[in-house]
């Protein structure tokens, strides 16, 4: 089967991984990829946001398979271009990718179909919702109802913060036109943090595993949000009782809504979980892999992803039956000095080639490219530098035994992967 990856971080890298695996995988594919999805797969230079482009290439290569990585394009249509020309593809369509298009829809879905979640309101206008905020207790969270590349969620801890928050987005439209167009104010939940994915076939759901990660860029939780500094699985706090109320209460109803809406969802369902003393809370739904939680995820899988990934966009899913290593994956993210900031780019990155030459460790490329023979970096998030061992610290350690291998002046870790699973099993 040939099949073709979008996307060129280090969710689509680990995906080309674990799907090269595969004994159905003849031939895989990556558009536009990065240097190190290159070993595993044909680089194509075409850019997620090619729509056009991109089913032609598909149609001409004859690609069987689409796996699409980033939202983006999910939210924007490109699986309903794929299927329209006939091509078979992983991923909600744009009707469905609402999900995470709109953090409103999502909260109103979870409204109309009792799924637990934080209280909320919706506001298309800046006074409106400053006034909401006059009236109401601090702590709030302010989110961008559009996209907005992860960063649109702000934890205000006092009215002067959720002001500035609402004047940052509706008014500044720091994270676009489209997506501060509309705030979602909701209540600040308390608990612990978890993320948990489920493969869903319209009517099917099966779960995957869950993973916890690191957003703040300091160590301690400490510093601004980023798009995760890395993450580990399994998530001591998703057991297995755990995971199925959240199956029951969560991703399950999510799925039965959708259906109803007419808008059936097929695809990974990713739920952004707060763990509270009440029970599991719908944070946010996301329709792709997180990133790093799909490094630690591919690290931990045991069957055939591609399989699994064909049986989601053909309705198989009740035949399907997953399984996991019993050990602990970790990914420790590598960012460019100065993330989630300013930051240069072009730093020349040497050692990848040693770190792999430990056992159980790899290292995903989330934003690298190749200048004059060099590997250079070009985001803000970099690398995953992953190892897999029998414990949640055991694979700290061998993960953090790896970045030592790795040369970059230009780039930084958090030291304290892992910190919160370890220090629960003390």
């Amino acid at each position: 089967m040939k099949v073709l990856v979008v996307g060129s971080g280090g969710r689509e890298h680990s995906l080309c991984w674990a799907i090269a695996k595969s004994p159905k995988c003849k031939r895989l594919y990556a558009a536009p990829g990065n240097p190190g999805m290159a070993q595993m797969a044909e680089c194509v230079a075409i850019s997620v946001d090619k729509h056009d482009a991109l089913v032609q290439f598909a149609m001409d290569e004859g690609i069987e398979f689409v796996v699409v990585g980033p939202e983006a394009p999910l939210v924007e249509g490109l699986v309903d271009k794929l299927e329209a020309a006939g091509i078979k593809a992983f991923g909600p369509n744009s009707r469905a990718a609402i999900l995470e298009g709109s953090k409103g829809f999502m909260k109103d879905l979870c409204a109309r179909y009792y799924i637990p979640t934080a209280e909320y309101r919706r506001f298309d206008e800046p006074d409106a919702a400053k006034e909401y905020i006059y009236l109401h207790d601090v702590p709030l969270v302010v989110k961008a109802d559009g996209l907005a590349a992860g960063k649109g969620v702000i934890i205000c801890r006092n009215k002067h913060e959720a002001n500035a928050a609402i004047d940052h987005v509706m008014t500044e439209l720091a994270f676009g036109e489209q997506a501060g167009a509309e705030v979602v104010i909701e209540e600040f939940l308390v608990g612990e943090e978890a993320s948990f994915f489920a493969l869903v076939d319209g009517e099917n759901a099966v779960p995957m595993i869950a993973a916890q990660d690191h957003k703040q860029v300091f160590d301690g939780d400490e510093g601004p949000n980023t798009g995760g500094m890395g993450a580990y699985s399994p998530a001591p706090v998703v057991d297995q009782a755990m995971t199925d109320r959240i199956m029951a209460d969560i991703i399950l109803p999510t799925a039965k809504g959708m259906v109803a809406e007419g808008r059936p969802y097929k695809g990974v369902l990713f739920a952004g979980l707060m763990i509270t003393g009440d029970g599991p809370k719908l944070i946010e739904h996301n329709v792709r892999f997180g990133d790093p939680e799909c490094q630690v995820m591919m690290m931990r899988l045991k069957s055939d992803m591609l399989e699994a990934l064909l049986a989601c966009a053909e309705g198989r899913l009740n035949k399907l039956k997953l399984k996991w290593h019993d050990d602990a994956a970790l990914a420790v993210v590598m960012a460019s000095n100065g993330y989630p900031g300013t930051y240069e780019k072009g730093s020349v990155i040497h050692g990848i080639d040693k770190a792999e030459e430990i056992e159980n460790a790899v290292v995903f490329h989330a934003g690298t490219d190749r200048e004059n023979g060099d590997l250079i970096a070009t985001g803000g998030r970099v690398l995953g530098v992953c190892g897999l061992a029998g414990t949640v610290a055991k694979a700290k350690t061998l993960a953090y035994k790896a970045v030592v291998k790795i040369d970059w002046p230009g780039g930084f870790c958090r030291s304290d992967i892992g910190w919160k699973a370890i220090k629960r099993k003390k």
